[in-house]
């Protein structure tokens, strides 16, 4: 399965080099799409337990039967690339995807359009819709 060593050397966010911030990236190359969960633990952190595949706190579901790296990069939110060619695959590091930490709410306090504190938990009980907008 994996060809290469299980970390490597990336730029930094911003697009540093070397002699200034970097970070270390796991990485998978693949020979075929199938996934050996032992490997994946050991280069990426994520297990495949019975709820699914697991890192710390978070567990996204699988499918039953073989580990397919496509489903598996769709679930996590991994990138995966492919050289058809040479029959190699690259599975990269997850980019947050669908796992939760939970599916509640966390309490926030932020002013209101007035200035004043407003607590969502004063909410509790409501339907409601949040936007939520980043300037970057």
């Amino acid at each position: 399965m994996g060809v290469d060593p299980p970390l490597a050397q990336a730029a930094g966010p911003h697009g540093e080099r070397a002699g200034r911030r970097s970070f270390t990236v796991a990485r998978m190359i693949l020979e075929t799409l199938e996934v050996d969960p032992a490997e994946l633990a050991a280069r990426t952190g994520w297990e495949v337990k019975p709820e699914g595949a697991c890192k710390g706190d978070l567990c996204v579901p699988l499918a039953d039967g073989p580990l397919d790296a496509r489903e598996l990069a769709r679930r996590i939110g991994m990138p995966l690339v492919a050289d058809e060619r040479r029959g190699l695959w690259a599975l990269g590091p997850e980019s947050g995807g669908r796992a939760l930490a939970s599916a509640q709410m966390p309490d926030l306090e932020l002013p209101d359009r007035h200035g004043r504190p407003f607590s969502l938990r004063s909410l509790r009980g409501t339907r409601i819709v949040m936007v939520a907008w980043a300037s970057w």
